[in-house]
């Protein structure tokens, strides 16, 4: 049954591929015609530009911002600061403010108390949090969340209302900051790596004309993947500013592979288009086992607790597939259709050959075996310390408005980090002042705003207004706001979060600590637990693709190992250099360095396991591949360079940078590991490989 379908799934595959190469034209249009709805699906797909959004549904903070959300509108505030303004002015301002469309309520201390009472009768708490030496603190609330396009459009039709004394801050400006920096940044650096790319393909390849089919069909490629992502619904800014490059990177070496494939075939026939569908045949049953091993990579982070690994692993994913589809359907017809021009004008490939460097790595081989065996050991341990950060602020440039607002927050209100404790309001007034004294007690708390510290603790709930209680108590919940001096992400402050939940449950079981804290706190955890997810998911699957692939056991183990060990000298580099990375890049490099670049060692094994079919030496067949394949790994080094320079030179949001740094720095350790340790392993190894494998050598 099963060689049935085979020799069916071969039938059917030989016939798209005689068709394809018959009526190339007719390709070309169509794949032009597919460009436009994909290119409508492109510009409706949402982005998401909020990363907090992606924790898991079920920790407590999460649950927290949305009970916050939902009965206070607290999940998205500005905090306005207003320096040496007239009360009449800033009255006037707050009044204008309030009637933008998005805007929920504006929280201004005269609402509360009136505007005849002076400032020095105020209550100390409202003096304390609400005004500095210089001016005061009003809150703005919105309707929807903070990373709603109503939010930022409302914040920027307030920006439009201020003048230089006012200053503003939160996660809802910080958000609308990440907008404005990637629609700036993104076309700049998504030319800048198409140009590059170019003129790498133009210095590695022997033809003017093939680099510009190249870019273009691979560019095809990329515009159905975005249009495609329609049918996701929206998708995060990071997975939107790394999805073009890495695709671009990841699917070069497919079709490269196709034009060698059918520089091949061409030999064997008769015509051209025979030439081309024997290629396609050929290229799409081997492109299938080098691709999936990509596919795994991406894969992995699907399973990932912080979703924006899922929404990076299916557009990746679904990204290579429509990678291979296009280098073996629209770029087969591209070359047929300017056959003439790729061969007519062509140079010598700027590439040098190896087989010098080869010969000495080969003459060393036993040294280059214990450098790689000792090499592990302090790899891991740097790449396994290397120091984190989860502050998504401090991945911006200090001068955006929200980091001017947020030290304007820090030096003259100290509210350096904001907590929100949601809990029942049902608790007795005793119960309350107790509440409120052990919440004072915690070590770096500066200050507790409680609906009864404002109220008074005599004052019954029907003789104070409407307005007032739905500031912090409404619908059975009531809102405790806590300021911090510690930082956020800080050790300090995680040890603060518990021990204020600590005590909140003690009152309130059902009690959630939220706020950005609360937040990166619990992304700090999801994000150590999905490290060691996707690490041990992408090393298991590529191995169990390897094993597939050459039908051995001692393969995938000496493949899977030079790439990891590529991959912990690549993250040893921060640690050694003292600088720590953005959350994600830890996540995201060990599954997509294997995935993308185990493909090198696959390449130059199959040739080291050809050349020993074919009968040669093992020291005649290691010296055969290393060379031949080292043009490939070079070229696909380079490519993925040249992708990820633009992000490295424009981007000026460190998490992207961080990624696509660690990406290119990785892209090239890991050409180096295959190309100078991994064939001294094979050759001293071939023999135990002979054993541990079905039909190495037959």
């Amino acid at each position: 049954m099963t060689d049935v379908f085979r020799k069916e799934m071969r039938k059917l595959l030989n016939f798209f591929a005689k068709e394809i190469a018959r009526h190339n034209k007719t390709v070309m249009l169509i794949a032009v015609l597919l460009m436009i709805p994909c290119i409508y699906g492109a510009i409706e797909t949402r982005i998401n530009y909020d990363v907090l959004y992606y924790l898991p549904k079920d920790k407590e903070s999460v649950i927290g911002e949305n009970m916050i959300e939902d009965k206070f509108k607290m999940a998205a505030t500005t905090f306005l600061m207003i320096d040496n303004m007239p009360d009449s002015d800033v009255y006037d301002l707050v009044q204008k403010i309030k009637k933008i469309p998005a805007v929920n309520d504006v929280i201004y201390v005269r609402d509360i108390v009136g505007s005849s009472v002076p400032k020095e009768f105020l209550p100390k708490e409202l003096l304390d949090n609400l005004y500095s030496k210089n001016g005061e603190l009003i809150m703005v609330k919105y309707e929807e969340k903070a990373a709603s396009e109503s939010t930022m459009e409302a914040i920027d039709e307030m920006n439009k209302m201020l003048n230089k004394q006012c200053f503003v801050s939160g996660l809802s400006v910080l958000l609308k900051d990440i907008k404005a920096l990637v629609l700036k940044e993104m076309p700049r650096y998504v030319i800048l790596a198409a140009i590059l790319s170019l003129i790498v393909l133009t210095l590695c390849l022997d033809s003017w004309v093939l680099p510009f089919v190249f870019m273009a069909t691979i560019g095809i490629g990329i515009i159905y993947n975005f249009g495609t992502n329609i049918f996701l619904g929206q998708i995060s800014y990071i997975t939107q500013a790394i999805a073009a490059i890495l695709q671009l990177a990841v699917t070069m070496d497919y079709a490269i592979f196709v034009v060698h494939r059918y520089e091949r075939e061409k030999e064997n026939c008769t015509s051209k288009q025979d030439a081309m569908a024997n290629a396609i045949v050929g290229a799409f049953l081997s492109l299938i086992g080098s691709s999936l091993t990509t596919v795994a990579g991406f894969g992995a982070l699907c399973f990932m607790n912080f979703t924006i690994g899922l929404d990076i692993g299916i557009v990746m994913m679904k990204g290579v597939v429509l990678g291979v589809i296009t280098c073996v359907t629209i770029l087969p017809a591209m070359i047929l259709l300017f056959d003439e021009p790729i061969h007519k004008y062509t140079h010598k490939s700027m590439i040098p050959t190896i087989s010098k460097l080869t010969d000495f790595v080969m003459k060393y081989k036993r040294i280059a075996l214990t450098l790689f065996l000792i090499a592990f050991i302090p790899s891991y341990y740097f790449q396994s310390h290397v120091p984190i950060y989860y502050d998504i602020s401090r991945a911006l440039p200090e001068t955006l408005e929200s980091n001017i607002g947020k030290k304007k927050l820090e030096q003259d209100f100290g509210m350096t980090t904001s907590h929100i404790i949601v809990m029942k309001d049902d608790l007795k007034p005793y119960e309350m002042d107790s509440l409120i004294d052990e919440l004072e007690q915690i070590d770096g708390i500066k200050s507790v705003i409680a609906y009864q510290k404002f109220v008074g603790k005599g004052v019954p709930d029907s003789f104070v207004p409407q307005s007032i209680k739905d500031v912090l108590k409404k619908d059975g919940s009531q809102m405790i706001m806590l300021n911090s001096s510690y930082e956020l992400a800080s050790d300090e402050v995680n040890h603060q979060i518990d021990e204020m939940i600590r005590i909140a449950k003690k009152y309130d079981s059902d009690a959630k600590i939220t706020g950005e804290a609360g937040l990166t706190k619990d992304l700090s955890e999801t994000v150590n637990r999905d490290i060691k997810v996707t690490n041990f998911l992408s090393i298991a699957a590529i191995f169990m693709i390897v094993m597939i692939v050459f039908k051995s056991l001692s393969v995938p183990l000496i493949l899977v190992s030079c790439i990891e060990l590529a991959i912990f000298i690549n993250m040893s580099i921060p640690f050694l250099d003292g600088n720590s990375v953005a959350f994600v890049t830890p996540i995201v490099i060990g599954a997509i360095q294997l995935g993308a670049t185990v493909d090198y060692s696959i390449l130059l094994t199959t040739s080291f396991q050809e050349e020993l079919k074919l009968g040669k030496s093992k020291k005649e067949a290691i010296t055969i591949a290393t060379n031949s394949s080292a043009k490939s790994i070079i070229t696909s080094v380079l490519v993925f360079l040249s992708a990820t320079l633009g992000v490295i030179l424009f981007s000026s949001i460190d998490i992207i940078k961080d990624i696509c740094i660690t990406l290119a720095r990785g892209s090239i350790i890991s050409g180096l590991v295959i190309i100078f340790i991994l064939p001294p392993i094979l050759y001293l190894t071939e023999e135990f490989i002979n054993k541990t494998s079905i039909r190495w050598k037959a």
